[in-house]
């Protein structure tokens, strides 16, 4: 019964009661409209639980999926996955490449393929965490695949330039945990592709900061891509690279950490006396001269390219072009005051003390003749104030070394008394340990006094023993100083350079 119905029914007003044919109709109406209310409730009911029923259903299959993807990911990287990752980046690869030259100016056509690279090169990512399997990368040229793909991505396009970033990301991993790697990878092409890049007239960004960091990684304690870079004309390029600071400071910090790693990457290369004389031809000393004329924070790192490119004998050409270009205006100032504020994060005073005295310590064993005749007579000028500022720090290292061999032979004796053995290598720790503390810096000098003082200049020499006796220092000291010095020099040099050089050192101390 409807409400309708309810409303309109009107009761036999002749009696109390209806009459019982009435009240059985009544009933049966009733009843049948109970049944129809019960029946829409229960088809409601079904229909709810139906859905219910349905949402479970999706919500198992979601966590059945999810359960495989986890699965998936937990599945163990061995070599025959790692062997599977590199074919399907070669196809892929491969697919992308002839996909781009038959449609070129379609992007649709290879957008898919594109994609799907990408996706390889961020799985490889996963082989970072198993350095035992980067040989594979290696003997299976991946890295020339990688750079191959590197040649055609446009860093104009977003997904391209994380693609760029994505595989240097892959050669860091592998570089950092497999530092063998780094020979194969330059051989393979990737230096030549990490000049090309650099040189680049692009906006700095982080691709450039990256490839400046994967690059002094490649040439660190590495020869042969030392060597391979001078052969593809990188000291040209990081020369010009660098020539941009040369008035003007970094912008950003990111791009300061880009010109500091172009810095670390020519001193790296200077190591080999090749590249020297392409710095030299390359007019690097020209460059590192203006650089610490003009006071901007690069001026601290070209100082330290300058020692690189002076010290031992492969040096010498560069010590005498270096006298040529009026070199030694520029030095004697930065060694007669060091920089109060020296704007370069990180760099101290003491870093400065050191690469001036080596500098002026590799000018005074390598020149000859009359630039020679030019640098001695700075320590004669105004009064020999370069000897009195040489000696000022003699006594500055003298004194923080000192302090360092107390606190040494204090940590010897206590070994001594538990009764432990001070070895060859302890005594090398605590022989490092020394230098760190002046000792270096204070070589250096004590060097340059005897050099001077051998030089058959009487001013010079009666200066230096006049302030040692005021000191109440002596003669003695500077010698041991020196003989320690020539004892440790040459390392990694040959027995016959060493022996020499010994010789050389020692020869000083009969006239000093």
């Amino acid at each position: 019964m409807d409400v309708g119905e309810l409303l309109s029914y009107q009761p036999n007003r002749g009696t109390k009661r209806p009459r019982d044919d009435e009240e059985e109709e009544l009933k049966m109406r009733r009843r049948q409209a109970g049944t129809r209310e019960r029946g829409r409730y229960r088809e409601e009911e079904m229909t709810v639980v139906e859905e219910a029923d349905d949402d479970k259903k999706r919500l198992l299959q979601i966590i059945d999926r999810e359960g495989e993807e986890e699965e998936e990911e937990e599945e163990p990287l061995d070599e025959s996955s790692v062997k599977k990752m590199i074919l399907t980046f070669e196809k892929r690869s491969y697919k992308n490449q002839e996909l781009r030259i038959k449609f070129p100016d379609n992007p649709e056509k290879f957008m898919e393929s594109e994609l799907d690279l990408n996706d390889i090169i961020q799985e490889m990512h996963v082989v970072a965490t198993m350095p035992d399997l980067y040989h594979l990368l290696v003997d299976g040229q991946v890295v020339a695949l990688l750079v191959q793909n590197l040649e055609r991505l446009d860093e104009s396009v977003k997904e391209e330039a994380d693609g760029v970033h994505n595989t240097l990301a892959i050669v860091e991993n592998m570089a950092e945990f497999r530092p063998e790697m780094c020979t194969e990878a330059a051989q393979q092409g990737l230096l030549q592709w990490l000049l090309k890049r650099l040189k680049a007239k692009m906006p700095f960004d982080a691709n450039k900061l990256y490839c400046s960091e994967v690059l002094a990684i490649l040439l660190q304690d590495n020869d042969e891509n030392r060597e391979l870079l001078g052969e593809l004309d990188g000291i040209d390029v990081l020369l010009q690279q660098l020539s941009v600071f040369k008035r003007h400071n970094p912008s950003t910090a990111e791009e300061q950490e880009m010109m500091e790693n172009l810095f670390d990457s020519l001193c790296s290369c200077l190591m080999l006396s090749s590249n020297r004389e392409r710095f030299l031809k390359g007019e690097g000393l020209q460059l590192m001269n203006l650089m610490l004329r003009e006071k901007k924070i690069s001026r601290s790192s070209a100082l330290k390219v300058l020692d690189h490119a002076m010290i031992g004998p492969e040096g010498t050409d560069n010590c005498h072009k270096f006298v040529d270009i009026l070199g030694l205006r520029t030095i004697f100032p930065l060694f007669m005051k060091s920089p109060r504020k020296i704007k370069k994060v990180g760099t101290t005073e003491k870093e400065h003390e050191e690469h001036v005295c080596s500098i002026l310590a590799s000018l005074l064993r390598n020149l000859r003749g009359q630039q020679r005749t030019r640098l001695l007579n700075k320590f004669t000028e105004n009064d020999s104030e370069k000897v009195d500022r040489l000696m000022e720090l003699h006594f500055k290292y003298l004194d923080a070394v000192q302090v360092a061999d107390k606190k040494i032979e204090g940590e010897k004796h206590d070994m001594v008394r538990r009764g432990e053995i001070i070895d060859n290598d302890i005594e090398d720790e605590f022989y490092l340990r020394r230098l760190d503390a002046g000792l270096f810096v204070l070589q250096h000098i004590c060097y340059i006094m005897a050099e001077i003082c051998n030089a058959n200049v009487p001013q010079i020499r009666q200066r230096v023993h006049q302030i040692l006796n005021m000191r109440g220092s002596s003669i003695k000291i500077v010698r041991h100083i020196i003989k320690e010095y020539a004892e440790n020099i040459g390392d990694g040099r040959s027995p016959e350079f060493r022996e020499s050089e010994q010789k050389r050192i020692l020869a000083l101390l009969e006239n000093f």
